[in-house]
């Protein structure tokens, strides 16, 4: 009987031991196939969080060097050579007035000139329209920036400088306040953001710049 009772006993044990070793076998091929879905898991993520980076179109710009504007106008100038003088095709009867092209840039200087005192443009006419022009921006524009300077030939120039996705980025007039008005206004031709052309626009704020300080009226 005790020999009967042993042998149940064994046979019961070994059952249980085999059943532990399906378990654990088990376990085993469920942590293996785990770890290929993980790892797919993993990889998935890693290719959904990684951020793309902004694309810009490469801009290549020349060096400044400048021109000195030839014709009969009422006044003399220093253009950048990286523009063509081409007449105002609005305002052919003005023949004072032209536009600075940056063909490669899609861009555009406008100057148009006045002599005060005709067609009764008066001094304080032409600058109030002047600022009317810069003002009416200014539901787009970030920011307005202002400056007044006085020119190597003692001239007395306005500088408006615009921030935001605004058309012109960059105006000015030029005075001796008796005689010559002559404003400037930087516009550009494209669809790019302006954050995106923002070393253009600071490359050709350092053209008008030294156009300002080059102008010389012709009386």
């Amino acid at each position: 009987m005790e020999n009967l009772i042993l042998t149940m006993m064994k046979s019961s044990m070994m059952k249980v031991s085999y059943a532990r070793m399906i378990i654990q076998k088990a376990r085993f091929d469920m942590k293996l196939l785990a770890l290929p879905l993980l790892l797919l898991v993993l990889a998935g993520c890693e290719n959904t969080w990684l951020p793309k980076p902004t694309g810009y179109n490469k801009i290549d710009l020349p060096n400044h060097s400048y021109d000195s504007l030839s014709g009969d106008y009422p006044y003399e100038l220093d253009f950048a050579k990286a523009s063509s003088v081409e007449a105002d095709s609005f305002n052919l009867k003005e023949k004072a007035w032209i536009n600075l092209n940056y063909k490669d840039f899609g861009a555009k200087v406008h100057l148009t000139y006045k002599k005060i005192g005709e067609d009764g443009a008066d001094f304080q006419t032409l600058s109030n329209d002047a600022f009317k022009l810069t003002a009416k921006h200014q539901i787009k524009a970030y920011g307005i920036e202002e400056g007044v300077l006085v020119t190597p030939h003692g001239y007395t120039a306005v500088v408006a400088e615009l921030s935001g996705e605004v058309p012109t980025q960059f105006q000015f007039f030029v005075t001796d306040s008796t005689r010559h008005f002559l404003r400037g206004a930087l516009y550009f031709n494209t669809a790019m953001k302006n954050d995106s052309l923002a070393p253009v626009i600071e490359h050709i704020k350092i053209d008008m710049t030294h156009l300002m300080n080059s102008v010389k009226f012709v009386d």
